[in-house]
């Protein structure tokens, strides 16, 4: 007998707030496919090329999109509140069924780490309010049971997103890799 596949234990529970200052739990993931994004809106580059794949994985999903979300998790909270992030996702470039999350430092914190997301402030000292994150650039693709089923790669093309979504979803709700 073959051992047991084993699953890391990425997502957990978490308290934020959405875009529309509403408090948001990891209940949110409970009954949709749910891509989880680690991210914050003043990103030059891997934020808004992610968001832009899901975007067009999500269009490629057609009908079958309804089962599916983005849910980006800020890693500046300092910066992006809630009205921030409903104003950057309303960009008709990102999905359209992204729900972005907020929090207080100490809730992003606590989110970053049930997903094993690493992120740090690069400041500069000369001008400490114009800052970067350095973050994790992976997708978290979650069953429908709020359930981790695989990374998604940094610069995977919508084609490739879809492709990972589908195979997970021939699985059922317990799919435990894509």
């Amino acid at each position: 007998m073959g051992q047991p596949q084993q699953t890391a234990a990425i997502g957990g529970p978490f308290h934020l707030v959405d875009q529309a200052g509403r408090p948001a739990d990891d209940g949110l993931l409970k009954g949709k496919w749910s891509a989880v994004f680690f991210g914050y809106t003043n990103c030059p580059d891997a934020c808004p090329t992610t968001l832009f794949a899901l975007a067009g994985a999500e269009k490629q999903l057609g009908a079958s999109a309804g089962d599916f979300q983005t849910v980006f998790i800020t890693v500046d909270p300092a910066r992006d509140d809630a009205r921030k992030l409903a104003s950057y996702l309303s960009n008709p470039a990102f999905p359209r069924r992204a729900i972005g999350l907020t929090g207080a430092p100490d809730q992003v914190a606590e989110a970053a780490h049930a997903y094993k997301v690493f992120y740090q402030t690069a400041k500069d000292p000369a001008d400490p309010g114009n800052y970067t994150v350095n973050h994790s650039a992976f997708t978290y693709l979650m069953n429908p049971k709020g359930r981790f089923t695989c990374v998604i790669p940094y610069n995977e093309s919508a084609e490739q997103i879809v492709a990972h979504v589908q195979k997970a979803k021939a699985q059922g709700d317990n799919a435990e890799s894509c």
